[in-house]
């Protein structure tokens, strides 16, 4: 017979080795080059994966996501969770489907004609592709968690809005009435673009926010007169920095410390988003999927954050080298880095909740 001692001291050495590899597992982000598309990937620490949007169909998105998730040693993405219905966001998902499985699909209910209101058929053909995909499909509503693993670091997705509906303010956010005015809205915006499904990711102290492509009204209701969506270490800019969206209001309120502007070199990146930006004191840096052509060179952040700095025309688009952003959230949440590869670029921050 072994000896007991012996035994119990080699299952505590093996519980401490298993209790050290969660403690050095890390929450990741990676920013995938969609051309001024949307597709975040994020894994978490205990393994499962989430991809926020689904870039734009034809190969070349899809194929750039794939990349992204096996380089991250993933052999399924296990939730995605499609925003809106434009083709830059859901386009890409049967694409992707078809080289690497899905778990659960997330999404906001299907429109029966043209998310828009455009009197075209062409959405139907378009969201085909889509409704065939062979995964497990769950309603996205304000309220909706989704349903990820957590470990000894508290790990929650919530979505805050969808359809313009919000989440009720709590009785603290009641109680603390955001001091920003609201500002002017613009003309009301009927495209899908305002029902964008909107989430804030908690893990421990860190906060990541990502709001789709929302606009401009819709943003400013999020935080004013009261700020349902508190306060977030990352805000990843909504609909790619145009001036559509990214309503000074709401930036302010968020009150990031790091923003990731997922734009292209010819979409996004407004001028009016570059100042709202800036207007936020609480930004220590901003950084670009792209290089912006949009705006006067000096307008973009320093070249070192910018992943992506060439195509200065959309013809060049295919030969675009997709460098990503990253980021890699510390296993207790108090701290987070961010690295642009391409560009030997990386820098520690710490959450707000340290």
């Amino acid at each position: 017979m072994k000896n007991p001692l012996r035994l119990s001291l080699a299952l505590l050495a093996a519980l401490a080795l298993v209790r050290a590899d969660q403690k050095t597992k890390t929450l990741d982000f990676h920013w995938i080059d969609s051309e001024g598309g949307g597709s975040t990937l994020i894994v978490t620490p205990e393994g499962e994966s989430v991809l926020i949007d689904t870039g734009n169909p034809g190969g070349r998105d899809a194929g750039r996501i794939v990349a992204a998730a096996k380089a991250a040693g993933l052999t399924r993405i296990d939730h995605v969770i499609i925003t809106h219905w434009h083709i830059d966001h859901f386009g890409g998902a049967a694409e992707v489907a078809q080289q690497i499985p899905f778990g659960t699909i997330h999404q906001r209910e299907i429109p029966a004609g043209d998310p828009d209101g455009r009197p075209s058929s062409s959405f139907q053909l378009q969201i085909k592709p889509f409704r065939d995909i062979a995964a497990k499909r769950s309603p996205i509503t304000p309220g909706t968690l989704i349903p990820l693993k957590s470990g000894a670091t508290k790990l929650e997705l919530r979505c805050l809005a969808a359809d313009q509906k919000i989440v009720a303010a709590t009785a603290a956010q009641k109680r603390a009435a955001n001091p920003l005015p609201a500002g002017e809205p613009k003309p009301k915006d009927t495209s899908d673009n305002a029902n964008s499904a909107v989430f804030v990711l908690s893990f421990g102290g860190f906060r990541f926010f990502d709001g789709g492509d929302l606009t401009w009204n819709t943003e400013a209701q999020l935080v004013a007169p009261h700020n349902v969506a508190g306060v977030v270490d990352v805000y990843q800019t909504n609909h790619h920095g145009l001036d559509a969206s990214n309503n000074p209001v709401l930036v302010q309120s968020l009150a990031p410390t790091v923003v990731v502007m997922n734009n292209g070199p010819q979409k996004g990146g407004g001028a009016g988003s570059f100042a709202a930006i800036r207007s936020a004191k609480s930004v220590q840096a901003l950084y670009q999927v792209h290089h912006s052509h949009m705006v006067p060179a000096e307008t973009n952040a320093p070249a070192e954050f910018v992943a992506n700095q060439g195509n200065l025309v959309r013809a060049e688009a295919a030969k675009c080298t997709a460098h990503l952003v990253k980021m890699s959230v510390a296993p207790d949440g108090k701290s987070y880095t961010v690295s642009v590869p391409s560009t030997g670029h990386t820098r520690t921050y710490q959450a707000k909740r340290s």
